[in-house]
């Protein structure tokens, strides 16, 4: 028996459509410093630091994007289960906090290719987190 193992695809290595589909882009922070976390992105130098804000800019002002609104820390989450038709809340995030979502925007593009090529400039992909590509299903 073999270990199954999650594919991973190059740029280019997939079908494409003509339509435009629409993208969420789910944002997980990671290890990403950020200013809510004052040590760490003291940790940046002041180049670095510009660099975010103004990919994030660039970003938000892309053609076909859509931005999130701003997500509190993870630790503020509340989740809801349902088990045996009984509500059960706990403090706390669902997951991990390195797998936590830090935020998310929407994106109209052409193909996949182009939603990976505008996750790639998110910083937090490029500085310990990662950016999960999604497709959302309309109608």
């Amino acid at each position: 028996m073999s270990i199954r193992v999650a594919p991973v695809r190059l740029i280019g290595d997939h079908s494409t459509k003509e339509a435009v589909l629409k993208y969420m882009l789910l944002i997980h922070q990671g290890t990403t410093p950020t200013p809510r976390s004052p040590e760490q992105w003291e940790k940046l130098s002041a180049e670095e630091k510009n660099a975010v804000y103004v990919a994030y800019r660039e970003l938000t002002q892309t053609p076909g994007v859509t931005p999130g609104v701003q997500m509190d820390e993870p630790e503020t989450a509340t989740t809801v289960r349902v088990e045996n038709g009984q509500t059960l809340v706990t403090d706390g995030p669902f997951a991990e906090l390195k797998e936590a979502i830090g935020g998310y925007l929407f994106f109209d593009a052409p193909d996949l290719d182009a939603a990976i090529a505008l996750a790639a400039r998110i910083p937090a992909a490029w500085l310990g987190g990662a950016v999960e590509v999604r497709p959302v299903m309309e109608g």
